[in-house]
């Protein structure tokens, strides 16, 4: 999922260099996180959060396939 991940953010932002996913498996939970340039943040939110909410519920689709709960959380730095 890190790789799926990795490819819908890098479309989106302005600076595909600067993106950083990390992927952390806890067992059935698994956590991905997503590091962006400052300046595309808000390109990875979405107005009123749309686009966040979208790529979290495909993760969530995957992860009834896989028998597994995969939670993005987006990393500010």
């Amino acid at each position: 999922m890190k790789e799926a991940v990795e490819r819908i953010v890098v479309s989106l932002v302005g600076e595909p260099d600067a993106v950083e996913v990390v992927e952390f498996d806890e067992g059935r939970a698994v956590r991905i996180e997503v590091r962006v340039g400052s300046s595309d943040m808000g390109r990875i939110i979405g107005r009123e959060g749309r686009t966040v909410k979208a790529i979290r519920s495909i993760l969530f689709a995957a992860g009834q396939k896989h028998g597994k709960r995969y939670h993005l959380d987006l990393i500010e730095d």
